[in-house]
């Protein structure tokens, strides 16, 4: 049968370069027993046809103004399902965003408790610690004064010097006490770091140093850049600028620290797997966090880079994306980068970006993910 060949380049326009599958197109034929070939129904999606003969101007009002109400129809469900799907997902949202909220919060309840659980035992060793340095101190200077006044004490005082090793105790002893002193000062400084990791947010922003956060944020994720079976330490590089403090909310910022960090290990453990020990020595894992402001001095920068393998192009494109994760099954939520963007976007008027490029494991390179948090600070 003849078509007409103009008529079909415009639906082909229409399906094709348009992407408008919604219209409905009716297409007249010749005289009875002319009926469209299958292939031409098929391959240009038409609805309906129509015989010239039949296709009276009733007929053609009547077919113009079902396929009107059709395509509105269409158009109504395309649109209701479409608010819907997005309605939806703004809920999931909401619902993985309290979800995670909680977990923090939960967290922070935590390891709020357990710095006030250190922080009394600690604060009591620390304080008797200069009280008993003085007063080994003190005896100490009798022993010795003693020692000068009665230079033969006898042979039962000399055995029993002899027995405790006196010289070696009265140097010893001053080194430990300060060495618990040191360990007494490093516990309280964990507990500090504890106390800033965990504290909550209210509703209004207040003024905070990000660097103690990090900090914060490192030490909680201290056992995971220890050695272990699955890598070696991992160097963590901190290159700080002259930051002044942060207007935000600490708890969140917090979080995407820890989200980006955790991230960041776990991208060098999977470069792991397969190396060698020598290649180890060649590229030791390594994590470089550097802060900056911008040259307007009205953001703060902060890179947070991984000397890893790197991703591919079509992960990069996936990675805000809701639950998305390349991580095994209980490993990832695929909500980390996610609610992180939320945080740093929605709540923070930031941005927050990721590069990566695809090394071969054998390469030594200095950078290969780096995630950018561009913050503004006025």
């Amino acid at each position: 049968m003849e078509t007409n060949d103009a008529g079909l380049r415009v639906v082909k326009y229409i399906r094709e370069e348009l992407k408008n599958q919604i219209v409905r197109v009716i297409l007249r034929t010749g005289q009875p027993g002319d009926a469209p070939e299958e292939s031409v129904i098929l391959n240009y999606d038409i609805n309906d046809y129509k015989l010239k003969v039949e296709l009276t101007r009733q007929k053609l009002i009547t077919s113009a103004i079902a396929a009107l109400r059709s395509y509105r129809d269409l158009t109504t469900i395309e649109q209701q399902t479409a608010r819907l799907t997005q309605a939806l997902h703004d809920l999931q949202q909401t619902q993985y965003s309290l979800v995670q909220k909680e977990k923090m919060s939960a967290l922070g309840n935590l390891v709020t408790a357990i710095a006030h659980g250190i922080n009394n035992p600690i604060n009591f060793i620390a304080g008797n610690l200069k009280p008993a340095q003085d007063y080994i101190h003190d005896l100490l200077a009798l022993i010795d004064l003693y020692r000068q006044t009665f230079p033969d004490p006898g042979a039962a005082i000399e055995e029993a010097i002899a027995t405790i090793d006196l010289e070696y105790l009265q140097e010893d002893l001053p080194k430990l006490i300060s060495s618990l002193k040191e360990g007494s000062d490093r516990i309280r400084g964990i507990s500090a770091s504890l106390r800033t990791f965990s504290r909550g947010d209210n509703d209004r922003k207040v003024h905070f140093n990000i660097h103690e956060g990090i900090e914060s944020t490192l030490l909680i994720l201290k056992h995971r850049l220890k050695a272990n079976e699955d890598h070696p330490v991992i160097e963590v590089v901190k290159n700080y600028g002259e930051i002044p403090q942060l207007e935000c909310f600490p708890g969140q910022l917090n979080q995407v620290f820890l989200n980006l960090i955790a991230n960041a290990i776990d991208a060098l453990e999977e470069s792991n797997k397969g190396l060698s020990f020598q290649q180890f020595e060649d590229n030791p894992n390594r994590i470089t966090i550097v802060t900056t402001l911008s040259e307007d001095r009205h953001y703060v920068l902060i890179q947070i880079q991984d000397n890893g393998m790197g991703m591919p192009e079509n992960v990069k494109q996936k990675l805000f994306g809701y639950l998305f994760t390349t991580k095994g099954v209980g490993k990832g939520t695929g909500l980390g980068l996610s609610i992180s963007r939320q945080i740093i976007e929605e709540k923070h008027g930031g941005k927050l970006t990721v590069t990566s490029e695809i090394r071969q494991r054998h390469r030594i390179s200095d950078r290969n993910s780096n995630t950018g948090l561009v913050i503004c600070h006025e």
